[in-house]
């Protein structure tokens, strides 16, 4: 039976990287991201590379909407491996530093990881009753080293893979996988990237390079197989 992995935030950086890595091990790949427009294209790359994919539009702060696509991809195919990782939805919106971190901006940041929790409780039961499933999320370096000009993303980072890891520990004699990709670093081909490298004065005294998604999905995929580490860390900060 063919494996269905389902990738939230389905962006031509890391997200295709997963859906391309994944695909390559015989899985079939559900794609959920914000806007459609760019899944054709998507779906088209993955065929070429022999990988069968399906495209699931939906914004994961929309809770109805990403309830509503796990359930179309459910309703067709077995979810086996769900990866989430979308991205800031406002590329222009950067915050303010910690120190100026209110409640409002907090709040802002959190809406990130609320359906991580969603999605989780959508999938999780039937992994649970099949004995097998594996769960990836992807956040940021701040969550475990002080990055004070991020702000608030660092609390909703820390929170996202706080969850992670005791999601892992949780699971882990229940045969479903769960871990994080803690990511510190511009990731290549993606909007973010894209966006800074045409606006590198808003960077400012930060200095940070590139990623390679390639090498992340290629690590994501041994965490899933190897099971036994929570996390893997990428840090391009200097």
């Amino acid at each position: 039976m063919t494996a269905t992995t389902v990738v939230i935030g389905a962006g031509p950086g890391l997200g295709m990287s997963i859906a391309h890595r994944f695909g390559r091990e015989g899985h079939r790949i559900a794609l959920v991201s914000r806007s459609g427009a760019r899944h054709p294209g998507y779906i088209a790359s993955l065929a070429d590379a022999g990988i069968e994919a399906t495209s699931h539009p939906a914004d994961v702060r929309d809770r109805g909407a990403l309830l509503s696509a796990l359930d179309e991809i459910a309703a067709r195919h077995t979810i086996d491996v769900v990866y989430y990782g979308p991205g800031a939805a406002d590329l222009d919106s950067v915050p303010g530093p910690i120190t100026s971190t209110d409640v409002p901006a907090a709040k802002e940041a959190m809406s990130w990881v609320y359906p991580a929790l969603d999605t989780v409780g959508a999938v999780l039961p039937g992994m649970l009753e099949r004995g097998r499933g594996g769960l990836l999320f992807a956040g940021g370096l701040s969550s475990v080293v002080p990055i004070p000009a991020i702000g608030s993303y660092a609390i909703s980072a820390a929170a996202l893979r706080n969850y992670a890891v005791t999601l892992h520990a949780a699971l882990a004699d229940q045969n479903i996988y769960a871990g994080t990709l803690t990511i510190g670093g511009l990731v290549e081909r993606g909007d973010i990237h894209r966006m800074v490298m045409s606006q590198q004065e808003r960077l400012a005294d930060l200095s940070v390079g590139t990623l390679d998604p390639d090498k992340i999905a290629d690590a994501a995929w041994e965490l899933y197989q190897n099971r036994t580490d929570p996390e893997a860390t990428f840090n391009a900060f200097s």
